[in-house]
């Protein structure tokens, strides 16, 4: 009678079902790392006819946060985060007192920081200029959250929030988020929630470089400013009436994210 070979059938048995799933992640890690190499030895893609660009006329905003309720119910974000907001300023005293409020977003920078630091190629510029987060691969670091200059920028803390609705894009748990200029809007003739909503016309969306576009019109006919314009970024949110002092402390606020009053 033959003698079993024993070790011929532990090394038939190795691969169990601990082993399997081990086998899976890397194959997994392959296929992410796969998508990322192609993404980033892409051939860079060609100019685009559309720059898309927002000015906020702050001489019609009165603060009344239509623009975050429309954003947040809009794009299903996060309890406790935002990706647009107003920030109020309380500026002088009784019975001079003001306030002055100031619309913030992503700026969609021509040069965006968090772009640069990002370490998967998760947040990319589009070529139309908008900033966006392919969230597929965003491993959670969060370096874009402290890179961005503006404090636009939040993180998908809570669990239990992964689900989209018919209307509404599914929202991740352990990534980055941000204002998009709800492309997905844009691309279906639509402007952004915010646009959309805001009861004064404060807000104007469009292609900045069509001479005929509204944005246009507006930038060349008035004087505009944007925030911290030294550093670099070319921010593509233009402040028609910005008052500077109101825009330091605005600033101030950084990723405070909560519609805020200071």
């Amino acid at each position: 009678m033959k003698t079993p070979d024993v070790k011929k059938e532990k090394d038939e048995k190795k691969y169990g079902r601990r082993d399997i799933i081990k086998l899976a992640g890397l194959g997994a890690v392959a296929v992410t790392a796969a998508a990322i190499t192609e993404k980033v030895f892409a051939e860079e893609p060609e100019a685009s006819p559309t720059r898309w660009a927002m000015v906020i006329d702050l001489r019609k905003c009165y603060g009344c946060h239509s623009c975050s309720a429309a954003c947040k119910s809009g794009n299903n974000v996060q309890i406790g985060n935002f990706r647009s907001w107003v920030v109020q300023v309380e500026k002088g005293q009784y019975p001079l007192a003001e306030r002055d409020f100031l619309p913030r977003l992503c700026n969609q920078c021509e040069n965006p920081a968090c772009v640069r630091v990002c370490p998967t190629t998760a947040t990319y510029k589009r070529p139309d200029g908008i900033v966006e987060i392919d969230k597929s691969i965003c491993i959670g670091c969060r370096y874009c959250v402290n890179a961005c200059p503006f404090g636009m920028r939040s993180f998908g803390w809570r669990r239990g929030y992964d689900k989209g609705k018919e209307d509404y894009p599914a929202r991740r748990y352990g990534v980055a988020d941000k204002c998009d200029f709800c492309f997905h809007r844009l691309e279906n003739g639509m402007v952004p929630s915010c646009v959309n909503t805001c009861p004064a016309k404060a807000r104007i969306i469009g292609n900045i470089k069509d001479k005929n576009s509204e944005v246009y019109k507006l930038i060349d006919e008035n004087p505009t400013q944007r925030l911290l314009p030294d550093l670099g970024t070319d921010p593509h949110v233009y402040y028609i009436g910005l008052d500077w002092d109101t825009a330091e402390k605005a600033i101030e606020v950084g990723t405070r994210q909560t519609p805020t009053e200071i």
